[in-house]
């Protein structure tokens, strides 16, 4: 067994509803959307217009920067909308299945003697290639940088996130392919990381460097384990993949056709019944997220947040939109938009605090129903040394951030911007009693970093 990373710095934050180990057949959605707001930096240019017809796999729009990168359908039928918003902004290209699962059929080639041009041009036509991640700044792969590696996470860490080993059971032979595919693509090594102690269908793909990580979360973050495993300098350039994205990626090259199924957790305080479902990427959040399966909020505040991907780092979305690219994740949460008098000298057994404000700390394994109430406001940034106790890279955040919101370029690549995503620091905007949003600040400086030395 391969040398187990211990990680001491973390949090993990034991949320209730947490999905239980079954999965339910989605009914199936109506409508499908392909959102270029997924896709970060990317300026879509569209392939068609309301009425036509497409299959799986058609191309919706392109990428106006690089028209190599094509942005596909999940489902053959009709595009039944343009979705637009201010200023004329393209929203989601909308597909009305005709349910018949028609896939544009594509010509495989060999991956024993296929060359690195031949199986970027099968991920080009076909979509794919958007599941390639391109570290720093977290934008879709340059199809011309050659990676010094491909990172995979084995595992997600986060607050009720799936289980990727029950959810990827039956998916071995996609993954040893998708592997395939990502070796191809990389002159250097396909790393992955796993969770020690735990055994299941990921742990049998013996063509990756397989890493064992062991501690709280951010453990199943990539950008974490990229950084203990081989961190980013100045000029290099790695690339990550999802692993249900490496296992969809596996299925195109073994069949030749789109399928963009996947298995999604839908989890949260506020989900009666937690489980997992099987669903098409793309699906419209309300043919899944029934309200019969959303709790009453009773904390005080009124409705629920629904979020695509988790707790900390997804973003917020509503019945009306659709599954992320990205996301295999809905989490729901009740709205803490209430005020609660002297809350701060209540005992708050209920509650839960890092820092030891309440009596909760003393029941380490209770879970908790958290709502998303700030409990204060934002207030002036106190370097009290928090931050760097969840933070289990060797990166000074505090410092990091400040150099974000001053706009110091010099400082942001000193102190560690091309390691980082705004995921990896999601925990000190939990921690934080300044109730800083280290996340888009963290967003801000990357993009300041693209603008200004692109």
């Amino acid at each position: 067994m391969s040398k187990v990373i211990k990680l001491r710095k973390g949090l993990d934050i034991h949320l209730s509803g947490e999905p239980q180990p079954k999965i339910i057949e989605a009914c199936g959605s109506d409508t499908y959307g392909v959102s270029p707001g997924d896709f970060e930096g990317v300026v879509p240019k569209l392939l068609v217009r309301e009425g036509d017809g497409v299959k799986a796999g058609s191309p919706l729009f392109f990428d106006k920067a690089n028209e190599e990168i094509l942005f596909t359908s999940p489902v053959s039928g009709t595009v039944s909308e343009i979705r637009r918003g201010a200023k004329r902004k393209l929203l989601a290209v909308v597909v009305s299945t005709d349910g018949k699962g028609e896939s544009i059929e594509f010509k495989i080639p060999s991956l024993s003697s296929a060359s690195r041009g031949e199986v970027a041009g099968v991920l080009l036509s076909s979509g794919f290639w958007p599941m390639l991640i391109q570290r720093p700044y977290g934008r879709i792969a340059d199809v011309a940088d050659h990676p010094k590696a491909i990172f995979v996470s084995g595992f997600d860490s986060a607050p009720c996130a799936p289980d990727l080993n029950f959810v990827l059971a039956g998916e071995r032979e996609n993954l040893h392919t998708g592997v395939e595919v990502l070796r191809k693509l990389t002159d250097g090594k396909v790393h992955l990381g796993l969770r020690a102690g735990v055994d299941g269908v990921l742990n049998q793909l013996d063509n990756a460097e397989q890493h064992f990580f062991k501690g709280p979360h951010p453990a199943g973050n990539v950008g974490v384990q990229i950084s203990h495993i081989d961190p980013i300098k100045k000029g290099d350039v790695v690339w990550t993949v999802d692993a249900q994205n490496l296992a969809i990626i596996g299925r195109l090259f073994r069949t030749g056709r789109i399928d963009m199924t996947k298995i999604v957790a839908m989890s949260g305080p506020q989900v009666v019944n937690p489980y997992y479902l099987r669903i098409i990427g793309g699906a419209e959040i309300k043919s899944f997220v029934m309200n019969s399966n959303i709790r009453p909020n009773k904390t005080g505040g009124s409705g629920a947040r629904i979020i695509c991907g988790n707790a900390l780092s997804g973003r917020t979305t509503s019945r009306e939109e659709f599954m992320g690219f990205y996301s295999n994740h809905i989490t729901v949460l009740a709205e803490g938009n209430y005020h609660e008098l002297f809350g701060w000298i209540a005992p708050r057994f209920g509650k839960f605090s890092v820092s030891h404000s309440y009596f909760s700390w003393l029941c380490p394994r209770k879970r908790y129903s958290l709502d998303t109430n700030l409990n204060g406001g934002p207030r002036a940034i106190v370097a009290t040394g928090i931050w760097e106790r969840y933070v289990p890279m060797d990166i000074l955040p505090m410092y990091l951030v400040k150099a974000c919101m001053a706009g110091n370029i010099d400082k942001m690549e000193a102190l560690g911007i091309y390691e980082v995503l705004p995921e990896d620091l999601a925990l000190c905007d939990f921690v934080d009693p300044s109730k800083t949003e280290v996340q888009q600040a963290v967003a801000d400086g990357i993009n300041l970093m693209i603008k200004e030395l692109s």
